[in-house]
């Protein structure tokens, strides 16, 4: 069973800064992709930035230049650092990952969602 957990949202006013944090947990030998998808009140889940454990990125148009995913494979973490927050950042940021390799060496079809964590940028 894989369990994903985040922290770190909260509040926060426009031009400030977060730093969200996810750990992954369970019968994990590898994670292909883990990133960040976010959903605002009455909007559907959108991507907002994904790395795969070669290091390649992909950010949403929107938080290009103002927001940076990490990982560390090792820990099996995945935090995503927002800078220069705007109002239409306000959303559950949820926590991804994909293309688990369990440790007895088989591949995980699901995908594993966090339970997700409140952004919510106002003055």
């Amino acid at each position: 069973q894989v369990q994903l957990v985040e922290s770190g949202g909260g509040l926060v006013q426009p031009g400030g800064s977060l730093r969200l944090s996810c750990a992954a947990s369970g019968s994990i030998f590898s994670i292909w992709v883990m990133g960040w998808y976010r959903q605002a009140p009455g909007k559907q889940r959108e991507l907002v930035a994904t790395l795969t454990n070669r290091g390649e990125t992909k950010y949403a148009d929107s938080v290009k230049d103002r927001f940076t995913i990490s990982r560390d494979n090792a820990k099996k973490s995945v935090d995503l650092q927002m800078n220069s927050l705007k109002p239409d950042d306000t959303a559950v940021y949820y926590c991804y990952a994909s293309g688990i390799l369990t440790l007895t060496m088989v591949a995980e079809k699901a995908n594993y969602w966090g339970q997700g964590t409140q952004v919510t940028v106002s003055s």
